[in-house]
């Protein structure tokens, strides 16, 4: 079975921040790390082994408090827990091209 989740709006860029996309994209990105460790059934304390972050990160990542991780580090666990990442290049639509910048992020999950 393929599951396909996809990014479609950005409520951070509806409240006014500058960095909404960034913030937005690592929403994402966790929500598929959690989903990832959810369903390999992990405990706090295998995820902190697997990523190399002391269970406080742990939690802070299953509870979305982001401020101590990048896209690239969000991206990194994703390939620790198994995953292979693409990133995908190509043209913006003419709304993008005018100043308004868009990221998606599509996971598909194989069961």
């Amino acid at each position: 079975m393929k599951h396909n989740i996809e990014s479609t709006h950005n409520p951070f860029a509806a409240l006014g921040f500058a960095d909404a996309e960034e913030r937005a994209l690592k929403v994402d990105l966790t929500v598929i790390v959690n989903r990832i460790i959810q369903q390999k059934r992990l405990r706090q304390a295998d995820v902190s082994t697997i990523l190399s972050i002391p269970q406080p990160r742990v939690s802070a990542l299953q509870n979305y408090k982001l401020d101590h991780f990048s896209v690239e580090r969000l991206l990194e666990f994703l390939t620790l827990l198994g995953q292979n990442v693409e990133i995908r290049i190509s043209p913006a639509a003419a709304s993008v091209r005018k100043g308004r910048p868009a990221a998606k992020v599509t996971f598909t999950a194989r069961s």
